[in-house]
């Protein structure tokens, strides 16, 4: 049977994995990577990139030796400039590095019309594009390329230029529509058109493994390289949400939300965007500053499963909004936004439960706003990430939501890229949760409290409460 390698590039490790078409695990791992971390600077050394998947996938691949196909995630918005032949010419520029604020006004200036037929109205500090015009600044254009973290490693493997897939090149300012650079945006901006790859679908066939590569990283010569996707996407596809409807929400250390719609979104508050589909639909999303990342500073050291086992028994009703950092970003945007408590919780167990009474309740206000969008949500939910762990917290979201969730065996990026290099769903469900009857006072007093501080809109606080009530 065929086997689908897939990758995924992270920002503390890269993680290879063998897969076939059937979903069984042939062989996987991983290996680290390192950052330089100052102030707003957040970098990484693109060749330890290559390297480490280098490694990473000789070790998957071990056994392994009918290859059909390769595909490579990475993290969103991580750029750096080549040479014409593909050396690094900076270091990589990583997703959160914001040393190119300084041109965000210009960016979205000169692209403010295609940014607002995109749906997402206002590009952020972070994003690739202000930081291709910040490293262009320092390095004569007609002597560079860009490439995104992905393209870098698939030009290695492919021993010549690649296209870049739409989905990674959001960020630096993609048509998503067109499914191409726009040319005015970035004649406005002073990037030549000979800086930036094509661009293609994520799963669109993009070169084959080269000589050289094969030598390396033990992939068979010749293999097809498809396009990939961001990280986020590939988590997307790992959990299986490919139908119209269905939505992948993943509880870590922050929450993140990505669905698929048939139509684009348009968000007046600029909190959620969409990437594009490999069949040209949608996959609306956002990422909330919120999530069970606060359980290591209240509770250090605490045997979380043994807290949420207690918390089946006797979980109170205290709520803690569980901002990891501060400021929000989704379901609504607020700079000025803290975490606060509503009750009073007195025990380790409450404080657990508080915190994941609180989560769900963003989760349920997070689809309430998609609802108000337009955005069809009545598809399958499926759950991932670190709080799946947590038989009290699944419950307590299928509750929440007043629907069943799935909870998926595997779901990692690298498992998605896999199943879109077969362009099949690979995902395998472990078990579904069905919801039990659920007091939605707490909640409505919940988005009161968001309303009340001046957070939340009040358009979105009312939708969300009449929804209560259906």
């Amino acid at each position: 049977m065929s086997v689908w390698i897939g990758i995924d590039l992270g920002t503390q490790s890269v993680r290879a994995m063998a897969v076939t078409g059937a979903g069984r695990v042939r062989g996987t791992a991983a290996r680290p990577l390192t950052s330089r971390r100052e102030g707003d600077r957040h970098e990484q050394d693109p060749e330890e990139w290559w390297r480490q998947l280098a490694a990473a996938c000789r070790e998957a691949m071990e056994g392994v030796d009918d290859v059909a196909g390769v595909a490579v995630a990475a993290t969103s918005g991580t750029i750096l400039l080549t040479t014409p032949a593909g050396d690094p010419v900076t270091p990589a520029l990583m997703y959160d590095d914001r040393r190119a604020a300084g041109e965000l006004d210009r960016v979205n200036e000169a692209g403010a019309q295609v940014w607002a037929r995109l749906g997402y109205r206002r590009m952020q500090p972070n994003w690739a594009l202000p930081k291709l015009l910040w490293l262009l600044r320092d390095t004569p254009a007609g002597e560079v390329r860009l490439a995104h973290q992905s393209d870098f490693v698939t030009r290695r493997l492919a021993g010549e230029p690649v296209a870049t897939d739409l989905s990674n090149a959001l960020k630096t300012g993609v048509d998503l529509i067109a499914e191409t650079w726009p040319a005015a945006v970035m004649d406005a901006l002073g990037v030549p058109p000979e800086v930036l790859p094509g661009v293609v679908r994520p799963g669109a066939r993009i070169g084959m493994v080269c000589a050289a590569a094969a030598a390396e990283t033990g992939l068979p010569e010749g293999t097809p390289i498809l396009a990939g996707s961001t990280d986020g996407c590939a988590a997307q596809l790992g959990a299986g949400a490919i139908e119209v409807g269905s939505w992948n929400s993943v509880l870590g250390t922050t929450l993140v939300l990505k669905g698929v719609t048939r139509d684009l979104i348009h968000d007046p508050l600029g909190v959620v965007y969409s990437h594009r589909a490999p069949d040209g639909s949608w996959l609306p999303g956002g990422a909330s500053s919120t999530g069970t990342g606060v359980l290591s500073t209240l509770l250090p050291g605490r045997d979380l499963a043994a807290l949420s086992g207690e918390a089946e028994k006797d979980a109170g009703r205290d709520v803690i909004y569980p901002l990891v950092s501060p400021g929000e970003r989704f379901p609504f945007a607020a700079s000025g936004a803290r975490s606060f408590t509503m009750g009073a919780p007195r025990t380790d167990v409450a404080t657990y439960a508080a915190v994941l009474r609180g989560a769900a309740y963003v989760e349920r206000l997070c689809f309430d706003y998609l609802d108000l969008l337009g955005a069809p949500i009545d598809g399958e939910i499926i759950l991932t990430g670190g709080a799946t762990r947590s038989a009290f917290g699944n419950q307590l979201r299928a509750d929440v939501l007043g629907r069943p969730v799935t909870l998926r065996e595997n779901a990692e990026p690298a498992l998605g890229m896999a199943a879109l290099a077969a362009s099949a769903n690979l995902a395998r469900t472990r078990a579904i949760v069905e919801p039990r009857p659920c007091d939605l006072e707490p909640y409505v007093a919940f988005v009161e409290e968001l309303r009340a501080r001046g957070w939340l809109d009040e358009r979105v606080a009312a939708h969300a409460k009449e929804r209560t009530a259906r």
